[in-house]
């Protein structure tokens, strides 16, 4: 079940989002729009948030239509992307006409959406041949201390494990091939604490369960062994990209 205040509740933390959310690497961007032709390749970046994923994207050159549903977000997007205007729209209905897309990808929402009808949705977008490839970047948290600040955090990703739990995208897809890269993030505590304050958890959270988490976390950063005392951290993450074919 899609919690919808939690999927909308970002774009009050829009500016802090575009701030210090991690980008996603370039490997991964290429693999997933790997073995498309034309130049440039016409991507529809959907659930595009402030633009994080849009960035990368036309950094390689491409074209890229963002489609956000949160306004705010939108508003961010549109002001740390120059000549990119994002569309109002959802997963569920794209204001784009059949065929417009040669890729959709989908940086960090695919589990927001309501898949049976993104599906539809995703592959009316695009041509036959095209590219569906939802990207995350997941905390690695086979690292101590990254495990401990997603128990203090409540950050157990939406995504859970999308290895396993995605396996298909329906019958207008082929089966899913799957990228994992890895990369690094540098932050102060005070930059740890705020990414957490972009987290949905803490967005919806009471005032006395956001002071607890804050605290919580302070302390980690304050006296585990590998962080006390340190100007900076690296938050090492895995990029997992899910990629398949339309029919």
């Amino acid at each position: 079940m899609v919690d919808h205040t939690q999927a909308l509740s970002f774009g009050a933390a829009a500016a802090e989002y575009d701030r210090f959310r991690p980008h996603y690497p370039e490997p991964a961007l290429r693999w997933a729009l790997d073995g498309l032709t034309g130049t440039p390749v016409r991507v529809v970046d959907l659930g595009a948030g402030t633009g994080i994923l849009t960035r990368g994207v036309l950094a390689l050159g491409h074209e890229v239509t963002p489609v956000e549903p949160d306004p705010g977000m939108r508003a961010q997007l549109d002001a740390t992307t120059p000549g990119t205007t994002a569309l109002a729209g959802s997963a569920e209905a794209v204001p784009l006409p059949d065929g417009a897309a040669d890729a959709v990808l989908v940086g960090q929402a695919y589990h927001w959406f309501d898949r049976d009808r993104a599906h539809a949705e995703i592959a009316r977008l695009l041509r036959p041949g095209g590219t569906f490839a939802p990207v995350w970047n997941t905390r690695d948290e086979r690292v101590g201390w990254v495990a401990e600040l997603g128990r203090i955090a409540h950050m157990g990703d939406n995504a859970g494990n999308v290895i396993e739990r995605y396996t298909d995208f329906g019958p207008e897809f082929q089966p899913i091939e799957v990228g994992e890269f890895s990369h690094s993030t540098t932050l102060t505590p005070d930059d740890v604490v705020a990414l957490i304050r972009t987290r949905s958890y803490w967005l919806t959270a009471p005032a006395e369960e956001r002071r607890k988490v804050e605290r919580e976390l302070r302390e980690l950063l304050a006296t585990h062994p590998d962080l006390a005392g340190r100007e900076t951290v690296e938050l090492p993450y895995r990029t997992i990209v899910l990629r398949a074919r339309r029919r």
